[in-house]
């Protein structure tokens, strides 16, 4: 099954955007035959990214996703033509310190590292580039 089910997709970075991801990506699964463990940790991996750049990426005029499958995981190529913005330069939160008193911000780029085996960033021809590897089990 390695390599045989791709999808793209090309949207509006913007909020009303994400129904349409999640949509594509819940068809994505279930023909792929994903666990349902693997489904939520992909749809939550790139319903953050997508609502991030509509949040963040002022003047971004397109969000791509390309994902497919391999012997190793599920491999997504996720890019937007932002601001440049490396999330993995940003500090995790200090989710110990108790909600009042911690600094807005960080938990969704959280969420992403830890639902992901590999997540790697670079600016390339003036887009920002994460590629992520989410297991499939």
């Amino acid at each position: 099954m390695a390599g045989s089910m791709e999808l793209s997709l090309r949207l509006r970075p913007e909020a009303e955007a994400v129904p349409v991801l999640l949509d594509r990506l819940e068809a994505y699964a279930w023909e792929a035959g994903l666990p349902p463990a693997a489904a939520q940790r992909l749809a939550l991996v790139c319903e953050e990214w997508l609502a991030n750049v509509a949040m963040h990426g002022a003047g971004a005029s397109f969000a791509e996703l390309a994902l497919w499958r391999e012997a190793d995981g599920l491999h997504l190529r996720l890019a937007d033509d932002g601001p440049a913005f490396d999330p993995l330069a940003e500090p995790p939160p200090d989710t110990e310190c108790p909600l009042g008193e911690r600094m807005a911000g960080g938990l969704g780029l959280h969420l992403m590292r830890r639902m992901t085996r590999r997540l790697d960033y670079a600016r390339e021809a003036g887009r920002n580039r994460l590629l992520a590897v989410l297991d499939v089990a």
